[in-house]
């Protein structure tokens, strides 16, 4: 089983049905959606890597526990206790690394430290990767930086290399973006840019290799 700690949108939160809707599965129920139709293309395929984990922004990316699940929760517990819930800045709709994603329109640094203490928090209950998994994030193409964070962290993209997004599509090329973007844009209308605060710390599981992310518990921020 892997764990990873997310922010996902609140269950009243418009965006968590939109979004889940245009993914095609709802990652707190696991049922399986109809989504909306694209023009000459297939959207189960467009969306099919993040349909699999679900409508979420990482905080600490997925991982193999190195102890019993219980006790990785009390840390996350612990953690969400002493953090106080915060204002999230309004979300766009953006290409992204040839993906398209909703990311911040500014910066904010409490969800940066946030995004930080999950990462510290809940390390100790990591078991560490595999030289084969190592070798699938390809090394040789990062930074120095990136290479210390991966040995170090199990994953690159923290702390300075972290950024917000919720990812809605695979990789685009100028053709396929030029139809799923406004699809998408009207599927969502102005929801991304809705006021919304960052209440709750989102559990997800992935029972074994392969299978989806689920959402496992939602724990609320009480700082």
């Amino acid at each position: 089983m892997r764990l990873a700690l997310y922010w996902a949108p609140r269950i009243d939160d418009p965006l968590h049905r939109l979004g889940s809707t245009w993914l095609g599965r709802d990652a707190e129920t696991g049922a399986m959606l109809a989504q909306p139709a694209l023009p000459g293309l297939d959207i189960a395929e467009i969306t099919a890597d993040a349909r699999g984990y679900g409508l979420h922004a990482t905080l600490k990316p997925p991982f193999r526990l190195n102890g019993s699940y219980a006790e990785a929760r009390a840390a996350a517990m612990a953690l969400a206790a002493r953090t106080r819930p915060f204002a999230l800045p309004p979300l766009r709709l953006a290409e992204h690394h040839g993906f398209l994603a909703l990311l911040e329109t500014e910066k904010s640094t409490e969800l940066q430290a946030f995004c930080d203490a999950c990462v510290t928090a809940l390390d100790p209950h990591r078991a560490p990767p595999t030289e084969a998994e190592i070798a699938r994030r390809r090394p040789e193409r990062m930074t120095e930086r990136q290479r210390a964070y991966l040995q170090h962290w199990g994953y690159h993209y923290v702390f300075e290399e972290w950024w917000f997004h919720v990812t809605l599509s695979r990789r685009l090329t100028a053709e396929e973006r030029a139809i799923v973007q406004p699809a998408l844009a009207a599927h969502l209308a102005d929801v991304p840019a809705l006021p919304r605060r960052v209440t709750e710390l989102c559990l997800f599981t992935q029972a074994a290799p392969g299978a989806p992310f689920l959402l496992a518990e939602r724990l609320p921020l009480l700082g």
